[in-house]
Protein backbone atom coordinates (compact mmCIF):
# COMPACT_ATOMS: atom_id res chain seq x y z
CA UNK A 1 0.00 0.00 0.00
CA UNK A 2 2.82 2.40 0.86
CA UNK A 3 4.51 1.72 -2.49
CA UNK A 4 1.27 2.32 -4.32
CA UNK A 5 0.72 5.62 -2.50
CA UNK A 6 4.26 6.65 -3.38
CA UNK A 7 3.69 5.70 -7.01
CA UNK A 8 0.53 7.80 -7.25
CA UNK A 9 1.87 10.81 -5.33
CA UNK A 10 0.47 14.33 -5.64
CA UNK A 11 3.26 15.17 -8.07
CA UNK A 12 2.47 12.19 -10.27
CA UNK A 13 -1.26 12.95 -10.24
CA UNK A 14 -0.62 16.62 -11.09
CA UNK A 15 1.62 15.62 -14.00
CA UNK A 16 -1.01 13.17 -15.22
CA UNK A 17 -3.74 15.83 -15.11
CA UNK A 18 -1.53 18.18 -17.10
CA UNK A 19 -0.99 15.51 -19.75
CA UNK A 20 -4.57 14.25 -19.82
CA UNK A 21 -6.44 17.57 -19.66
CA UNK A 22 -4.03 20.48 -20.03
CA UNK A 23 -2.31 19.51 -23.28
CA UNK A 24 -5.51 18.59 -25.20
CA UNK A 25 -7.04 21.94 -24.19
CA UNK A 26 -3.99 23.98 -25.24
CA UNK A 27 -5.43 25.14 -28.60
CA UNK A 28 -8.47 26.57 -26.81
CA UNK A 29 -6.55 27.99 -23.85
CA UNK A 30 -3.93 29.68 -26.03
CA UNK A 31 -6.23 31.03 -28.74
CA UNK A 32 -9.15 31.77 -26.38
CA UNK A 33 -11.43 30.78 -29.25
CA UNK A 34 -14.09 28.84 -27.35
CA UNK A 35 -16.21 28.44 -30.48
CA UNK A 36 -13.42 26.50 -32.24
CA UNK A 37 -15.22 23.22 -32.97
CA UNK A 38 -12.20 21.35 -34.29
CA UNK A 39 -10.23 22.20 -31.15
CA UNK A 40 -13.06 20.90 -28.97
CA UNK A 41 -13.16 17.70 -31.03
CA UNK A 42 -9.40 17.32 -30.62
CA UNK A 43 -9.65 17.83 -26.84
CA UNK A 44 -12.58 15.46 -26.37
CA UNK A 45 -11.05 12.68 -28.46
CA UNK A 46 -7.64 13.07 -26.77
CA UNK A 47 -9.02 13.04 -23.23
CA UNK A 48 -11.45 10.20 -23.92
CA UNK A 49 -8.76 8.18 -25.72
CA UNK A 50 -6.39 8.45 -22.77
CA UNK A 51 -8.98 7.73 -20.07
CA UNK A 52 -10.71 4.82 -21.82
CA UNK A 53 -7.45 3.14 -22.87
CA UNK A 54 -5.99 3.32 -19.34
CA UNK A 55 -9.22 2.07 -17.80
CA UNK A 56 -9.36 -0.93 -20.14
CA UNK A 57 -5.64 -1.63 -19.67
CA UNK A 58 -5.96 -1.53 -15.87
CA UNK A 59 -8.83 -4.02 -15.96
CA UNK A 60 -6.65 -6.47 -17.87
CA UNK A 61 -3.27 -5.71 -16.26
CA UNK A 62 -3.71 -4.32 -12.76
CA UNK A 63 -0.04 -3.40 -12.37
CA UNK A 64 0.43 -1.62 -15.71
CA UNK A 65 -0.68 1.84 -14.61
CA UNK A 66 1.70 1.74 -11.65
CA UNK A 67 4.53 0.84 -14.02
CA UNK A 68 3.68 3.73 -16.32
CA UNK A 69 3.17 6.18 -13.44
CA UNK A 70 6.83 5.78 -12.49
CA UNK A 71 7.83 7.60 -15.67
CA UNK A 72 11.44 8.87 -15.44
CA UNK A 73 11.88 7.18 -12.04
CA UNK A 74 13.25 3.86 -13.27
CA UNK A 75 16.94 3.64 -12.48
CA UNK A 76 17.41 0.83 -14.99
CA UNK A 77 15.91 2.80 -17.90
CA UNK A 78 18.25 3.18 -20.85
CA UNK A 79 20.33 6.35 -20.67
CA UNK A 80 19.37 7.43 -24.18
CA UNK A 81 15.66 7.07 -23.37
CA UNK A 82 16.00 9.41 -20.39
CA UNK A 83 16.59 12.02 -23.09
CA UNK A 84 14.25 10.77 -25.83
CA UNK A 85 11.17 10.06 -23.68
CA UNK A 86 10.93 13.66 -22.40
CA UNK A 87 11.50 14.93 -25.94
CA UNK A 88 8.49 12.90 -27.09
CA UNK A 89 6.37 14.48 -24.34
CA UNK A 90 7.59 17.96 -25.26
CA UNK A 91 6.91 17.38 -28.94
CA UNK A 92 3.41 16.10 -28.19
CA UNK A 93 2.68 19.34 -26.34
CA UNK A 94 4.23 21.61 -28.94
CA UNK A 95 1.81 20.45 -31.67
CA UNK A 96 -1.41 21.74 -30.02
CA UNK A 97 0.47 24.73 -28.56
CA UNK A 98 1.64 25.80 -32.02
CA UNK A 99 -1.84 25.33 -33.44
CA UNK A 100 -3.28 27.51 -30.68
CA UNK A 101 -0.68 30.23 -31.26
CA UNK A 102 -1.31 30.22 -35.00
CA UNK A 103 -5.05 30.62 -34.38
CA UNK A 104 -4.42 33.42 -31.85
CA UNK A 105 -2.31 35.32 -34.38
CA UNK A 106 -4.86 34.67 -37.14
CA UNK A 107 -2.29 32.91 -39.25
CA UNK A 108 -4.38 29.76 -39.55
CA UNK A 109 -4.55 27.90 -42.80
CA UNK A 110 -7.89 26.55 -43.90
CA UNK A 111 -8.04 22.90 -44.85
CA UNK A 112 -11.16 21.60 -46.53
CA UNK A 113 -13.90 19.84 -44.52
CA UNK A 114 -13.03 16.60 -46.30
CA UNK A 115 -9.41 16.79 -45.17
CA UNK A 116 -10.50 17.57 -41.61
CA UNK A 117 -12.88 14.62 -41.54
CA UNK A 118 -10.10 12.35 -42.80
CA UNK A 119 -7.76 13.81 -40.17
CA UNK A 120 -10.30 13.05 -37.44
CA UNK A 121 -10.65 9.51 -38.74
CA UNK A 122 -6.88 9.06 -38.60
CA UNK A 123 -6.74 10.49 -35.09
CA UNK A 124 -9.46 8.08 -33.93
CA UNK A 125 -7.68 5.20 -35.68
CA UNK A 126 -4.39 6.19 -34.06
CA UNK A 127 -5.90 6.21 -30.58
CA UNK A 128 -7.67 2.91 -31.23
CA UNK A 129 -4.51 1.22 -32.50
CA UNK A 130 -2.31 2.59 -29.74
CA UNK A 131 -4.89 1.65 -27.11
CA UNK A 132 -5.10 -1.86 -28.52
CA UNK A 133 -1.32 -2.17 -28.10
CA UNK A 134 -1.48 -0.83 -24.53
CA UNK A 135 -4.27 -3.21 -23.55
CA UNK A 136 -2.58 -6.21 -25.15
CA UNK A 137 0.91 -5.59 -23.73
CA UNK A 138 1.36 -5.87 -19.97
CA UNK A 139 4.92 -4.55 -20.35
CA UNK A 140 3.98 -1.33 -22.17
CA UNK A 141 6.21 0.89 -20.03
CA UNK A 142 6.71 4.62 -20.41
CA UNK A 143 10.48 4.08 -20.45
CA UNK A 144 12.62 1.65 -22.41
CA UNK A 145 13.94 -0.94 -19.96
CA UNK A 146 13.95 -4.71 -19.50
CA UNK A 147 11.37 -5.35 -16.79
CA UNK A 148 13.01 -8.37 -15.17
CA UNK A 149 11.17 -7.87 -11.88
CA UNK A 150 7.84 -8.15 -13.75
CA UNK A 151 8.87 -11.19 -15.77
CA UNK A 152 8.88 -9.41 -19.09
CA UNK A 153 8.44 -11.62 -22.13
CA UNK A 154 7.78 -11.15 -25.81
CA UNK A 155 4.22 -10.13 -26.71
CA UNK A 156 3.19 -11.25 -30.18
CA UNK A 157 -0.60 -11.19 -29.97
CA UNK A 158 -3.09 -8.56 -31.10
CA UNK A 159 -1.49 -5.69 -33.05
CA UNK A 160 1.98 -7.11 -32.31
CA UNK A 161 1.14 -9.88 -34.75
CA UNK A 162 1.67 -7.49 -37.71
CA UNK A 163 4.09 -4.86 -36.39
CA UNK A 164 6.62 -4.70 -33.57
CA UNK A 165 5.81 -1.25 -32.21
CA UNK A 166 2.08 -0.57 -32.73
CA UNK A 167 1.93 1.90 -29.85
CA UNK A 168 4.34 4.23 -31.62
CA UNK A 169 2.53 3.71 -34.91
CA UNK A 170 -0.77 4.77 -33.35
CA UNK A 171 0.85 7.85 -31.80
CA UNK A 172 2.35 8.85 -35.16
CA UNK A 173 -1.07 8.70 -36.81
CA UNK A 174 -2.40 11.11 -34.20
CA UNK A 175 0.55 13.50 -34.47
CA UNK A 176 0.54 13.57 -38.27
CA UNK A 177 -3.21 14.17 -38.54
CA UNK A 178 -3.55 16.82 -35.82
CA UNK A 179 -2.23 19.83 -37.84
CA UNK A 180 -4.83 19.12 -40.54
CA UNK A 181 -7.70 18.99 -38.04
CA UNK A 182 -6.56 22.19 -36.31
CA UNK A 183 -5.83 24.17 -39.51
CA UNK A 184 -2.17 24.67 -38.59
CA UNK A 185 0.61 24.44 -41.13
CA UNK A 186 3.09 25.68 -38.51
CA UNK A 187 2.24 22.65 -36.35
CA UNK A 188 3.94 20.48 -38.94
CA UNK A 189 7.28 21.72 -37.57
CA UNK A 190 6.90 20.06 -34.13
CA UNK A 191 5.21 17.13 -35.91
CA UNK A 192 8.36 16.58 -37.97
CA UNK A 193 10.42 16.88 -34.79
CA UNK A 194 8.43 14.30 -32.83
CA UNK A 195 8.26 11.95 -35.83
CA UNK A 196 12.07 12.01 -36.05
CA UNK A 197 12.43 11.40 -32.31
CA UNK A 198 9.95 8.51 -32.40
CA UNK A 199 11.71 6.82 -35.31
CA UNK A 200 15.05 7.09 -33.51
CA UNK A 201 13.48 5.78 -30.29
CA UNK A 202 11.83 2.90 -32.11
CA UNK A 203 15.11 1.83 -33.66
CA UNK A 204 17.04 2.03 -30.38
CA UNK A 205 14.31 0.24 -28.46
CA UNK A 206 14.07 -2.50 -31.05
CA UNK A 207 17.84 -3.03 -30.95
CA UNK A 208 17.72 -3.19 -27.14
CA UNK A 209 14.95 -5.78 -27.15
CA UNK A 210 16.76 -7.91 -29.72
CA UNK A 211 19.94 -7.83 -27.63
CA UNK A 212 18.46 -8.25 -24.15
CA UNK A 213 14.97 -9.79 -24.22
CA UNK A 214 14.95 -13.57 -24.73
CA UNK A 215 12.91 -14.60 -27.76
CA UNK A 216 12.61 -11.13 -29.25
CA UNK A 217 15.17 -11.70 -32.00
CA UNK A 218 13.17 -14.73 -33.20
CA UNK A 219 9.97 -12.68 -32.99
CA UNK A 220 11.60 -9.93 -35.08
CA UNK A 221 12.40 -12.49 -37.77
CA UNK A 222 8.72 -13.47 -37.93
CA UNK A 223 7.30 -9.92 -37.72
CA UNK A 224 9.54 -7.95 -40.08
CA UNK A 225 8.16 -4.43 -39.75
CA UNK A 226 8.59 -2.03 -36.86
CA UNK A 227 6.11 0.79 -37.60
CA UNK A 228 4.82 0.67 -41.18
CA UNK A 229 3.91 -2.73 -42.69
CA UNK A 230 5.62 -3.20 -46.03
CA UNK A 231 8.05 -0.29 -45.51
CA UNK A 232 9.88 -0.30 -42.14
Amino acid sequence: MANQSKTFSIRVVARMLLIVIGIPLLPLLVSWRWDWREAWLYAIVSIAGFVVSRWLASRRHADLLAERARFLQHEDAKAWDKLLAPLVSIGAGLIPLTAGLQALLAWSSRFSPTIKILALVFILAGYAWGSYALIENRFFSGMVRIQSERGQKVVSSGPYHCMRHPGYAGALLVYLATPFLLDSTWAFIPTLFITTVLIIRTRLEDNTLQDELPGYREYAQRVRYRLIPGIW
